[in-house]
């Protein structure tokens, strides 16, 4: 009778083994499909522009997306970490700006489309422009989060409607950090909180009118803000307070 004890003992801790795999792996699933359900897909208008721009040449690299200028004249980079859920070519127009200023820019393409999950280092984004010197590293909304955690890789971090969970206040580092007055996810105060996370001499600037989706091409984003900047007129802001921070990184 006694060792029937040992072999029921061993039949719970089997079963118990058994529930505890299938939650596992129930839980895997679930996040797989979640990561999938409800991507916010790039507008096709805004992309096809920037394809059909003679002096850009976008190219997809697998890990990435490449948006290089045409004569090849480019030191300076930016590695750009989208927002959760947001279809990586849907910040191609909002930046193309930059490309024609000289600066040559990645947009990654996160794991499960969830900067979070994205556990490769700066450098499997800065390799796919060889030649470029000086590279930015930034990052939209959740993006952004992630892109701080690469910073000290970089030689500069710009935050897109986003703001830091990583303490770089004593880095050193140059930091831009651009937030939208109507945003209503990364609000302004909430990213004027996060402010001491930064080093002491970031810039922190508010675009007027600007919602938290004014950053890409993708649609309204539930629980944002209206914009009411147009979509040229933030093009013309996101490039001219960049390509001027970049600039101050070449002196």
């Amino acid at each position: 009778m006694s060792s029937s004890k040992p072999r029921r003992a061993r039949r719970v801790i089997a079963r118990i083994a058994l529930v505890l795999a299938g939650l596992v792996v129930a839980g895997v699933v679930g996040i797989l499909i979640w990561s999938q359900v409800g991507v916010m897909a790039a507008e096709p208008a805004p992309l096809a522009a920037v394809e059909a721009e003679p002096g850009i040449v976008l190219t997809d690299e697998g890990a990435g997306i490449v948006l290089a200028p045409a004569d090849g004249e480019s030191t300076t980079g930016l590695v750009f970490i989208p927002g959760a859920k947001v279809e990586p070519a849907a910040y191609a127009a909002k930046l193309a700006g930059l490309v024609d200023a000289g600066i040559t820019v990645v947009i990654t393409r996160p794991t499960l489309n969830l900067a979070f999950f994205d556990l490769r280092p700066l450098d499997a984004f800065t390799g796919l422009a060889p030649d470029v010197e000086t590279w930015m590293v930034g990052g939209h909304s959740l993006g952004g989060v992630r892109a701080c955690q690469l910073a000290g890789d970089a030689d500069a971090l710009v935050l897109f409607a986003s703001y830091c969970a990583t303490d770089l206040s004593a880095s050193g580092l140059p930091v831009l950090s651009l937030a939208g007055s109507e945003d209503g996810l990364s609000t302004p105060a909430k990213i004027a909180t996060a402010r001491d996370l930064l080093p002491a001499d970031a810039e922190l600037v508010e675009l007027a009118g600007a919602s938290h989706a004014s950053f890409g091409d993708y649609g309204p984003q539930a629980g944002d803000g209206s914009p009411t900047i147009s979509d040229a007129e933030m093009t013309a802001e996101l490039t001219a307070r960049i390509e001027a921070f970049a600039e101050t990184l070449r002196r």
